[in-house]
């Protein structure tokens, strides 16, 4: 709402972003997010997918091993590179990263996976 009505006062109309939402709105606009329609509902694959990994799951649990489920489709840059994410690292040793998010060419992107074992790492 902001960026539309910062564009028509650019445009020599003088008008507040509560005010072009509510205009949007009697003209029928809403909020509303993507809705993945365009392929179909599902894949022909999505349930043999959901029973393998179901499977591995259960025998890694089976063994009394943790298990942990990633689930991405995203490529990620590769390179030490800011993430949303936290570690526990010696205090005030924060890890040093990149301060722009530039394609490091050498290094390109990857899509992780789940196919990583983690292994339970004994007592004592």
């Amino acid at each position: 709402m902001r960026k539309l009505a910062e564009e028509l006062e650019r445009m020599g109309h003088e008008v507040s972003y509560p005010v072009v939402a509510e205009l949007l709105h009697e003209m029928g606009y809403s909020l509303q997010a993507n809705r993945k329609t365009k392929e179909g509902d599902s894949h022909p694959d999505r349930n043999a997918q959901f029973e393998h990994i179901n499977a591995r799951v259960q025998q890694y649990m089976g063994l009394q091993q943790p298990v942990i489920s990633v689930d991405t489709k995203k490529k990620e840059l590769v390179g030490d590179f800011k993430n949303g994410g936290q570690d526990w690292r010696p205090r005030g040793k924060p890890e040093k990263v990149r301060v722009h998010d530039f394609l490091i060419p050498e290094l390109g992107r990857a899509a992780p996976t789940a196919s990583m074992i983690w292994r339970r790492i004994p007592d004592g």
